[in-house]
C-alpha cells in the first residue's frame, strides 16, 4: 500500500517522525542537564558534623594544681635529760592526745622531788614556829612584858618563814614537772611516725633531733594556686553581678588524685587565700580543708583542685575542638546558616573539661560545626549532619 501513496505524502510522514524524535531527544537532554546540575551542586556541599548549642546557666569550675598539707604536725622532743627506758607505741599507729609515748628513767627526778618535799616540810615547820613566836610576843607586848623590838623581830621571822615556804613549794612544783616530763606524751591525736630513738638511748632537753612526729590527717589541708590576674577578674565579675557566688559566701572544692586520675569522694571548702602574690610565679595560694576519715590523702601528695567559682548566666559550652584561633589570638567558630559555613567570633570565659565556656558571639539554637573544619572556609556550602547521627553510623 505504501507503494501506491503519493511521493509527497510519504515524504511528509518521514519528516514528521524525525521532528518528533528530535523533540523527544531534546526533552530528555534538558532533564538530564537539570539532574547533573543538582548532583554537581550536592557534590560541592561539604559534609560536616554539627551540634545544636544551648544557652544555659553554667557553674564555673577552674582546675588548679595543688598539694596536700597536714592539718597539724607536731615534733616530739624530750624536756628532761635521761635514758629512754621504754618506747610505748607502735610506729605508724594512731595515737590519742595525752597517750604516753616514751618513758625516761625517772630515778633522779624522783629523788629531787622527794628532797623538795622534805625541804618544804622543814620550811613549813619553821613557819609554824615563827607564827607561834609572833603570836606570843604579840600578847606580851600588850601587857608590856616584852619589848617592841622582840615583837618586831618575831614578825620579821614569820615573814621570812612564809617566803621560804613559798620557795619550797615552787621547788616541789618544779620537781613534779620534771618528774612528769619523764613520761613523754602525745600533744595531739594523729598518726605517729618512725621512732628516731629506742630503749637505752640518751636524750637531752636541748637536743634538736626529734624523737618522732605525730601528724593529724583528719581533716587535711590542700593548697592550690591560682593566677593572680585570674583572681582579680573573678572578684570583678562577682562585684558586677555577672558572676553569682554561693549564698553563704563559701567556695567549694573537689579533688582529682594525680596518681590515679580518680575523683576524691569528699568535698572541701576554701578557708583562706594569701594576701600576697608570689613574685616568681605570679600566683596566689588558696588553702582548702577536706575531711579525710579514711586517711586516703597523705601530706605531700599532688592533686588537682576543682574550685567552684560561681554560676554564670547566659553562657554556652562549646567543644574545644570546634574552636579555632586567628593569627592575633582571637577565637572563632563556624556555624551553619542557609546551608553555608559562617565564621563567628566568640568571647571565652574559661575552659571546663573538653569545653570552652563562651559568653559572647553565639546564640541559643545555633548549629555549630564540630567536625570537617579542615575542608571548609567562610561561605562554603555545607551538608550538616547531626553529630549523634554521624556517631551512630560509625
Amino acid at each position: 500500500m505504501m507503494e501506491i501513496l503519493p511521493v509527497f505524502i510519504r515524504a511528509s510522514l518521514k519528516y514528521a517522525g524525525i521532528a518528533a524524535l528530535a523533540l523527544m531527544v531534546a526533552s530528555c537532554g534538558s532533564e538530564s542537564d537539570t539532574q547533573q546540575s543538582a548532583q554537581a551542586q550536592q557534590k560541592r556541599a561539604t559534609p560536616v558534623d554539627t551540634i545544636v548549642l544551648k544557652m544555659e546557666t553554667i557553674e564555673l569550675i577552674e582546675e588548679m594544681p595543688g598539694r596536700t598539707v597536714a592539718f597539724r604536725e607536731v615534733d616530739v622532743r624530750p624536756q628532761v635529760n635521761g635514758i629512754i627506758q621504754k618506747r610505748l607505741f607502735e610506729e605508724g599507729a594512731l595515737v590519742e592526745k595525752g597517750q604516753p609515748l616514751y618513758q625516761i628513767d625517772a630515778a633522779v627526778y624522783q629523788a629531787a622531788l622527794d628532797a623538795a618535799k622534805a625541804e618544804l616540810a622543814r620550811e613549813q615547820a619553821n613557819l609554824n614556829y615563827a607564827a607561834k613566836t609572833r603570836d606570843r610576843y604579840k600578847k606580851l607586848i600588850k601587857t608590856q612584858a616584852s619589848s617592841q623590838q622582840k615583837y618586831d623581830n618575831a614578825v620579821a621571822d614569820f615573814a621570812q618563814a612564809s617566803a621560804a615556804v613559798a620557795a619550797a613549794k615552787a621547788q616541789v612544783d618544779q620537781a613534779e614537772i620534771n618528774m612528769n616530763y619523764t613520761t613523754v606524751i602525745a600533744k595531739i591525736s594523729g598518726k605517729i611516725g618512725a621512732s628516731e630513738f629506742n630503749e637505752g638511748s640518751l636524750v637531752t632537753s636541748s637536743q634538736t633531733q626529734t624523737l618522732t612526729t605525730v601528724t593529724q590527717l583528719d581533716p587535711i589541708y590542700v593548697d592550690v594556686t591560682q593566677a593572680g590576674g585570674r583572681l582579680i577578674k573573678i572578684k570583678q565579675a562577682l562585684d558586677s553581678g555577672r558572676l553569682q557566688g554561693s549564698d553563704d559566701g563559701s567556695i567549694e572544692v573537689s579533688l582529682i588524685m594525680d596518681a590515679t586520675g580518680e575523683k576524691y569522694k569528699h568535698e572541701g571548702v576554701v578557708k583562706f587565700s594569701d594576701v600576697t602574690v608570689n613574685e616568681t610565679t605570679g600566683s596566689v595560694r588558696l588553702r582548702a580543708m577536706f575531711p579525710n576519715p579514711d586517711h586516703d590523702l597523705l601530706p605531700g601528695m599532688f592533686v588537682r583542685g576543682l574550685v567552684k567559682q560561681g554560676t554564670l548566666a547566659q553562657a554556652i559550652a562549646v567543644p574545644q575542638k570546634a574552636t579555632m584561633r586567628r593569627p592575633d589570638g582571637s577565637a572563632f567558630v563556624y556555624v551553619v546558616e542557609d546551608g553555608k559555613a559562617v565564621a563567628k567570633s566568640v568571647t571565652i570565659e574559661q575552659s571546663q573539661g573538653n569545653n570552652w565556656i563562651v559568653t559572647e558571639g553565639l546564640k541559643d539554637g545555633a548549629e555549630l560545626i564540630v567536625d570537617g573544619l579542615q575542608r571548609i572556609g567562610p561561605g562554603s556550602d555545607v551538608a550538616p549532619q547531626p553529630l549523634q547521627t554521624a556517631e551512630a553510623e560509625k
